[in-house]
């Protein structure tokens, strides 16, 4: 054997081939010849070894292929195990919007056997604190317009200024890890041997008034993806535009869906109507996820124009009006409605368009599209149950709760078995959604038996809200109910009453309280409005009775959801 220093190495690195794989083979996680566990990474590895220089990631004037979307994914999985001591179970955090970092992460983070806590960019420090304690999270990535966040945690912290420059703190952390990204790679990092090990955890508003962590496992997140390229019907030369947050149940698993068929990722930093307009005709976008609320805006907006190839919208959060759909229809915008909740892995039920609505009205049309229909393939089917777990009759009048089971069903909540036991009651998910299920089958959500509310697609607990009124010194009682929006769908609002024999200048109005709110919690969380009342409906016994409330304030709507 040669004493050359680099024909030893040489020699080294093919031993270490000839013994666990070339450098973009993924090592076996169990020795059978017939069983490999379900894992989303592996779309990664396999993209960049069919299509090395297909464009794989658009940020700006950014631009990776997926070779260098390997590498960097890989690097980053090197960097954590080996430069921030992340082992198999960690938690990892990372607070930032729709970045290459954040995209890199969903797929380094599980390469490296820990768990992604992707946390939404619009709560406040101590909504953030209090997942990061909750999850008992070891690390936080944090994008740098976002620092604030976290500038009491004591967690190690790295921020991303998201500049891909070599000065960025998040690219020298990479550049650690780049040398064995290219001699081992995906060979020298061991995948998980268990399909159903934890892999995400997605926090979100929870009936308590804490949010509650949802866990993912491989196989889930595996199987969802796969559901969605289906739907959408994504292929390789799909363009995706990411604009709904990827902390918003690892946007709907998409990330994992558009890689495995080497599609194209577009991100946007924040909703920029004009900029949407401008990124969809330059990158030829074919492919969008949204809510009815931000496309209502993105229709009407001034460089709204017909678009050179149909983008396929998979609409979710509510139902697109007859209007939305024409509306969007004029521009070369398809609308398919989607249902789903974050314990469902995001969308898992879709209205399918049927032979015949063709020769529909446009009012008859979306009628038929915003019933919520079907669950996908990879889903069992669901059910709308009584209170007796009996299924209700199709006849679209009896209501009752939407169950699941499945593949696309979450492991559980984070540390809370008894919220779980709840949730799964029966040996099915309960989605805590009304519904009525049509002759067809298609099921219509009619109202929500959770004190959730669903404004612009973010979930807002009201006992979250009520609780955060109840701090205020001036503050007896407090109920809030969602109220219709043009705008958002719907959104909270407050009736409050007073404590007796206040000082003149502590009565408080509604106005006072909302600021109130607008302090302590997130923007979108805060009630459109206060009202002070006299009384709070309730029972002979004392109990609440919010949904005089809610009847009082969708009085001449068809359902108490919009």
């Amino acid at each position: 054997m040669s004493c050359n220093p680099v024909n030893v190495a040489k020699d080294r690195l093919q031993q270490i081939y000839q013994t666990i794989g070339a450098p973009g083979r993924i090592r076996p996680s169990i020795n059978k010849a017939n069983r490999t566990e379900l894992n989303p990474v592996y779309f990664l590895a396999r993209s960049a070894t069919v299509y090395p220089s297909k464009t794989a990631v658009v940020h700006g004037e950014r631009r990776y292929t997926y070779k260098e979307l390997n590498r960097r994914t890989v690097a980053l999985a090197y960097a954590l195990k080996e430069q921030l001591n992340v082992r198999r179970g960690d938690r990892v955090a990372i607070i930032a919007p729709n970045i290459p970092a954040m995209l890199e992460a969903h797929f380094a983070i599980p390469a490296a056997n820990a768990i992604i806590c992707a946390i939404n960019t619009r709560l406040v420090p101590s909504e953030v604190a209090y997942i990061l304690e909750h999850s008992g999270s070891t690390i936080v990535f944090c994008d740098a317009e976002f620092k604030d966040l976290i500038k009491d945690s004591p967690l190690p912290k790295i921020i991303i200024e998201d500049t891909g420059l070599a000065s960025d703190p998040y690219e020298q952390l990479l550049q650690t890890g780049y040398s064995k990204a290219d001699t081992l790679g995906w060979s020298g990092l061991d995948q998980t041997d268990n399909e159903e090990e934890e892999v995400s955890l997605c926090y979100t508003s929870g009936t308590t008034g804490k949010p509650k962590g949802v866990v993912f496992t491989y196989r889930g997140l595996y199987l969802a993806a796969l559901g969605n390229l289906i739907e959408a019907q994504l292929n390789f030369d799909s363009v995706h535009l990411f604009i709904v947050p990827l902390f918003h149940a690892n946007a709907w698993m998409y990330p994992y869906s558009l890689t495995a068929v080497a599609g194209t990722h577009v991100m946007l930093r924040k909703i920029d109507y004009d900029q949407i307009w401008k990124v969809m005709v330059d990158e030829k976008v074919t492919h969008l996820n949204s809510a009815p609320t931000i496309l209502i805006q993105l229709v009407h907006n001034p460089n709204a124009r017909k678009l050179p190839k149909t983008v396929t919208c998979i609409v979710g959060g509510s139902a697109p009006t007859a209007t939305l759909i024409a509306k969007m229809r004029e521009f070369g915008m398809e609308a398919a409605h989607v249902y789903g909740l974050t314990e469902t892995y995001g969308p898992v039920v879709r209205s399918y368009y049927q032979p015949g609505f063709e020769k529909l009205s446009a009012e008859e049309l979306a009628k038929q599209l915003a019933r919520q229909g079907h669950v996908y393939v990879v889903s069992d089917d669901l059910r709308v149950v009584d209170s007796e777990m009996n299924d209700v009759a199709l006849d679209g009048k009896q209501a009752g709760e939407i169950v699941f089971r499945g593949n696309l069903v979450m492991k559980g909540y984070y540390n809370d078995p008894e919220a779980t036991a709840k949730a799964f009651k029966g040996g099915w998910f309960h989605s805590g959604d009304i519904a009525v299920r049509h002759p067809d089958g298609y099921i219509a959500i009619q109202d929500r038996s959770k004190d959730i509310i669903i404004s612009g697609g973010e979930n807002i607990s009201t006992l979250e809200v009520e609780s955060c009124i109840s701090q205020h010194p001036a503050v007896l009682e407090v109920a809030v109910v969602a109220t219709p929006s043009e705008r958002w769908g719907e959104t909270p609002k407050g009736f409050v009453v007073l404590k007796p024999d206040l000082a003149a200048d502590k009565i408080v109005d509604g106005q006072a309280l909302v600021k109130f709110c607008k302090e302590r919690m997130a923007g979108f969380k805060c009630p459109s409005s206060i009202v002070i009342v006299k009384e709070l409906p309730k029972t002979s016994t004392g109990k609440l009775q919010k949904y005089v409330l809610r009847e009082q304030e969708w009085k001449g709507q068809q359902k108490r959801i919009n």
